[in-house]
């Protein structure tokens, strides 16, 4: 069985990687779109995916980790191809793919977090669900956006997550209070959304 140690190194490759996917796929993603609140939105998202980065980046540094080079270089393929393809397919496709993949991102933060704290690492414990609720937010745009559309409507939708607060309070029953962050400013922190 691995370790909370193992498990959070792990988590953080994946998050590193799809990060990098998640940011090329979004640059694309804006630049095919007309409506101008929605290209702005889409592209602050995309630059809080190169935040979320950042910060992955430094905690696997300070892990004495490193990311997985193969999943790198297919990020960045699978992400700019994602891209790409937002230009041909219309925005319904792009949006509902980007929806269902911010669900999961709240949930693997979340679970990083609870790796962190487990294995020594509590000053990555308000990082990590600080990034859980940026993408919960993501998550209810492109949930919002799907179900504007005529046919978003039939969809199946993914699973509507619990509430944003939810994500800091389970973190509290199950290990108790957050620690303090020790190593990230608040500059480091801060998102397109604070900045609004």
């Amino acid at each position: 069985m691995k370790s909370h140690s193992d498990e959070l190194v792990k988590i953080l490759r994946l998050a590193y990687s799809g990060e990098l996917a998640a940011a090329y796929a979004y640059r694309g993603h804006w630049r095919s779109l007309k409506d101008v609140a929605t290209r702005e939105r889409i592209r602050e998202i995309e630059s809080e995916e190169w935040q979320h980065r950042r910060l992955v980046g430094r905690m696997l540094e300070q892990l004495g980790a490193r990311p997985n080079r193969v999943r790198e270089l297919r990020a960045v393929v699978v992400g700019r191809t994602l891209g790409a393809m937002c230009h041909v397919s219309g925005w319904l496709l792009p949006m509902y793919g980007a929806g269902k993949l911010e669900s999961r991102n709240v949930n693997e933060y979340e679970t990083a977090a609870r790796h962190a704290s487990r294995s020594g690492r509590a000053e990555f414990v308000d990082c990590l669900l600080r990034m859980a609720e940026v993408e919960w937010e993501h998550e209810k745009y492109f949930r919002a956006l799907v179900a504007t559309h005529r046919l978003g409507a039939r969809l199946p939708l993914w699973p509507i997550p619990a509430p944003k607060e939810a994500i800091r309070a389970t973190y509290n029953v199950e290990l108790g209070a957050i620690p303090e962050r020790l190593n990230f400013t608040d500059d480091e922190l801060a998102f397109e959304s604070d900045r609004a």
